[in-house]
């Protein structure tokens, strides 16, 4: 029996003994795995970083790959549609076609009609705010026989530059063109932009009346009137609809940039530039006066007071313009419009303005490729008297004396009837032409004077012509004033005095009760 006990009893130790050791056994087993497993976790790991690493570098050594291939293709803004073709002196081809629109043609269709042009705007412009209920405007391009692409970059520079809410729609009036890409061709490629549509005129009607047709059609609040070559910056339009916005009688015009007639290639202009006048009524440019930018505190964004705009470009008050009379109906085809347009804004309470933060690129050409159905020096003639005789008051005399003298002789020209004209001057109640030139435009010189030129004479002994010319070197000129003076055109502060002797002339200061300073002008020698 004892040995039966002990057996049990080792029997029962031993099972104790195999139990633990299979216990630990189990235990050791699954912490060895654990361990194997988070060995497995850590070199998976690594190789997964070492992957991603390596992957990286490929990608720099790729991409450093690529950059330095592209390398080769960029280009500076300021030449961002240049073609080969645009390069070098004049093609064959190039000059083939030239005289299509009198600039380089043959590069214009090399180039795209939506091309980049770089921005031009001062840097304050970024930062200037408008407001959101800006009025909507009618863009109107009036055209005849325009080249193909520029026409078509014209329009596609407002679509892509304009704010859809703003821009009403685009009007292009087509004043009676021949060529037969300006017809169908055109209707189709217009078809695709819904704000597009064209008017056509039945006959040659001329740039005013072409104009006139596209404003009685206009849905606009404003109307934008653009040249059919030119191409509109980014920003544009906003600047323009603003100063409308805050004044209706504000007539703004954008800044007009450059785009070369042989290279296409667009050109930023100095932005401290307005448009004037000089005798007999002929435009130009000029640097603002530096009184002006110290009386006005102007900083380069801010607006510039213009006496003259351009003509081509610019946005008005659709009902002031009508207010205004729009053009003068009476005026042919082309020229004088914009100094009518000018006068009348300035001296009937409207004010006219160059917006810097506004630009557009324009081509200028060294040649006008506009027919005119009559003498084209005799219609701008024509246009300019109508001018000058509805708006200038006495200084009409300045014009005439300045060249146009042969316009006085009503049998050599018909500039029409005036009535309509100069009873609508007095309706608006519009200022005098002194007004103008002491208020808007004061370093205009101006004297009243009827004639000017040398002072010669027929009496035997004195030759006054050369003596003037000997005498007087630096100005042999003299000028008719309305005081019946003659005076020397620089100073004007000697006149000439008859003397004593019949043939006796001499140079004194300007006396206006001198009687001996008294002359009667009688007529012109031409």
């Amino acid at each position: 029996t004892m040995s039966i006990m002990r057996l049990r009893r080792y029997l029962r130790d031993s099972g104790r003994v195999l139990a633990f050791v299979f216990v630990a056994s189990v235990i050791w087993l699954l912490f060895d795995m654990a361990a194997l497993r988070m060995s497995l976790n850590e070199v998976n790991t690594q190789l997964v970083k070492e992957r991603v690493i390596r992957d990286k570098e490929i990608f720099k050594q790729q991409l450093k790959a690529t950059q330095h291939m592209r390398r080769g293709f960029k280009h500076p803004v300021q030449r961002m549609d240049w073609t080969h073709a645009g390069k070098g002196p004049l093609t064959s081809e190039v000059k083939k076609r030239w005289d299509e629109g009198h600039f380089n043609v043959y590069l214009s269709d090399k180039i795209p009609v939506d091309r980049a042009i770089p921005d031009t705007r001062p840097q304050m412009c970024e930062q200037s705010l408008v407001h959101d209920d800006l009025p909507s405007t009618s863009v109107i391009f009036c055209f005849v026989d325009e080249v193909w692409s520029t026409l078509l970059r014209s329009v596609h520079s407002v679509l892509n530059r304009s704010p859809p809410h703003l821009l009403k729609e685009i009007i292009l009036v087509d004043d009676f063109s021949t060529k037969d890409y300006l017809k169908k061709q055109l209707d189709d490629y217009m078809a695709q932009f819904p704000k597009v549509r064209i008017v056509r005129l039945k006959e040659r009607q001329g740039l005013i009346r072409a104009r006139l047709a596209g404003a009685a059609v206009a849905k606009g609040e404003v109307l934008t009137f653009l040249d059919s070559h030119i191409e509109c910056n980014v920003g544009w339009l906003e600047p323009l609809l603003e100063r409308v916005y805050l004044d209706r009688k504000k007539v703004p015009c954008p800044v007009i940039e450059v785009i070369s007639d042989k290279d296409m290639s667009y050109m930023m202009v100095d932005n401290f530039q307005r448009g004037i006048f000089k005798w007999p009524l002929v435009f130009g440019w000029s640097a603002v006066p530096p009184e002006d930018i110290k009386k006005f505190n102007l900083t380069i964004s801010d607006p510039i007071r213009c006496p003259v705009m351009a003509g081509g470009l610019f946005s008005i008050d659709k009902q002031y313009f009508f207010e205004l009379g729009t053009y003068d109906p009476g005026l042919d085809v082309w020229g004088g419009e914009n100094m009518e347009i000018s006068f009348k804004i300035w001296m009937c309470g409207g004010e006219i303005e160059i917006i810097p933060c506004s630009r557009v690129g324009h081509i200028f050409r060294g040649q006008n490729p506009y027919k005119f159905p009559k003498d084209r020096q005799k219609t701008v003639e024509r246009n300019l008297a109508r001018v000058a005789e509805v708006w200038l008051d006495e200084y009409k005399d300045l014009f005439y004396g300045h060249g146009y003298h042969h316009l006085l002789d009503k049998k050599l020209i018909n500039i029409g009837n005036l009535t309509d004209q100069i009873e609508l001057r007095k309706k608006l109640k519009c200022k005098s032409f002194k007004w103008y030139l002491d208020n808007v435009y004061p370093d205009m010189v101006a004297p009243l004077v009827k004639a000017e030129g040398l002072v010669c004479t027929l009496a035997v002994h004195l030759n006054l012509c050369q003596h003037s010319l000997h005498s007087f070197p630096s100005h042999p000129f003299f000028v008719f004033k309305a005081e019946h003076l003659i005076a020397e055109f620089v100073s004007n502060h000697m006149c000439l005095e008859a003397g004593p002797g019949s043939d006796d002339l001499r140079l004194s200061p300007c006396g206006p009760s001198n009687m001996f300073q008294k002359w009667q002008f009688t007529n012109y020698l031409v």
